[in-house]
Parts: structure tokens; C-alpha cells; sequence
């Protein structure tokens, strides 16, 4: 019985330090996700980088961004119902001839309206030169479709080399610093690893943003060449058909 009353007090002291700790780890969970994702964190971790790289890499970012957006408009402007175009033109051309259905694609927005007025232009010159001038002006739809991408995948390409030579920087000035002071002294470099590493974070997340958007604009002007193609083989249809 004296052995038994003798453990308790050691029972007690293990079970108050069990709940001590229990009781950090769970603040500390609680606390990780705020202080590791929130805003007001994303917000020192970007000042704690440095204003030089991350404010190119943020430049790029919003550059990359404002391409994006002008090309997702335009390419958004630009796709029509194709179906109901060529349907319109159709019935144009069998009520009303070629003029009625050059009328139907002046007032109709897009590439392939575009491409229709063209090979109705030459309809009078035979068919080979409908289709000639359906190709030539096909290509020039085609680089107004893919105008400023370029500028895209550029930024997509230097805001995770930005971040990867605000990195090398910060790693040169840490071994820098290192050989200033004869030794290996973990406090003194922290700082200037830190911030090398948050340029290339930063300059991934740019680029991954970027590329989200690259891949979808890619996959718009696709669909739309592809209609395009699609529309000048029914037209050509149309135009001989309408001959006969």
C-alpha cells in the first residue's frame, strides 16, 4: 500500500506534463495554418524577400497577367457559333445570292465571318481562288488569334529565373559572410538564405499562375483554328453547290 501511495505523486507530475504538452502541440497547430498561409503572412514573407528581384518577379507577374486578360477577351470576342453562321449564309445564298450572304457576314463578329466575306469576295473568280484566298487570309487570322502569347510564355520563363538568380545572389552573399567571419555561424547567414529562397518561391508561383492561363488561351485559339477549318470546307461546299 505504501508503494502504491509512494507512485502517485510521480503519476500526477507525468499526466500534468502529458497535458502541458498536449495543450502546445494543439496551439501550435492551431496557429501554423495562420501563420503559415494568411495573408498578412503572405504579405512579410514578399517584403521579407527584398524589394530588388521580388518586385521585377511581381512586375512580371502582372505584365503576364494583363496579356492574359486582353487575350482572353479578344479570343472570347472572337468565337462564334459556327454552325448557325453557315446555316445563315446558306439560307442567304439561296434567297438573296452572294451579296445577301456577304451582308450576313459583315454584321456577324469573328475570324470565321471574316474568313467567309473573304472567299465570297473572290466567289466570281472560281473556286481554286476561293480557296486560295481562304488560306492566305486563314494565316492572317491566325496571327491575330496568337498576337501577344509570346509575351506570355516570356514572362512564364523569367520570373522563375528572376527568383532562381535572386537565390544564387543571396547564397553568394551568405558564404560571403561566412568567410568574413572565420566560421560557420547558422544565425548569421539565416537571414540571407531566407530571402533566397523566398525569390524562388515566388518566382515559381508567377510562372505556375502564368502557365495556368498560357495552357487555356492555347486550348481557346486551337478550338477556334479548328472551327475556322471546319467553316472553309463548308463554305467551299456552299459556293459549289450554289454554282450548280
Amino acid at each position: 500500500m505504501k508503494k502504491v501511495f509512494s507512485i502517485l505523486p510521480a503519476v500526477g507530475m507525468m499526466l500534468a506534463a502529458a497535458e502541458v504538452k498536449a495543450t502546445t502541440i494543439a496551439t501550435v497547430i492551431q496557429d501554423a495554418p495562420t501563420e503559415g498561409f494568411g495573408h498578412e503572412a503572405l504579405k512579410t514573407r514578399f517584403i521579407e524577400g527584398g524589394a530588388g528581384f521580388m518586385g521585377i518577379v511581381l512586375l512580371c507577374l502582372i505584365l503576364g497577367l494583363a496579356f492574359v486578360i486582353e487575350r482572353i477577351i479578344y479570343l472570347n470576342m472572337a468565337t462564334t457559333n459556327t454552325a448557325k453562321l453557315t446555316r445563315d449564309v446558306e439560307e442567304a445564298l439561296n434567297s438573296g445570292g452572294v451579296d445577301a450572304a456577304k451582308e450576313v457576314c459583315r454584321n456577324t463578329k469573328g475570324p470565321v465571318a471574316s474568313i467567309f466575306y473573304q472567299g465570297l469576295e473572290r466567289n466570281n473568280e472560281g473556286i481554286d481562288s476561293v480557296e486560295k484566298s481562304i488560306v492566305a487570309y486563314g494565316g492572317v487570322q491566325m496571327g491575330q488569334l496568337e498576337k501577344n502569347v509570346s509575351w506570355i510564355s516570356l514572362f512564364i520563363a523569367i520570373a522563375p529565373m528572376l527568383g532562381f538568380m535572386g537565390t544564387v545572389i543571396g547564397m553568394i552573399q551568405a558564404f560571403d559572410k561566412i568567410s568574413a567571419a572565420g566560421g560557420l555561424d547558422a544565425s548569421l547567414i539565416a537571414g540571407d538564405i531566407k530571402v533566397a529562397l523566398l525569390t524562388t518561391v515566388f518566382g515559381l508561383v508567377a510562372a505556375i499562375i502564368l502557365q495556368i492561363f498560357y495552357n487555356y488561351i492555347i486550348a481557346k485559339i486551337d478550338s477556334i483554328v479548328n472551327d475556322m477549318e471546319d467553316a472553309s470546307i463548308s463554305l467551299i461546299d456552299l459556293l459549289v453547290a450554289n454554282k450548280k
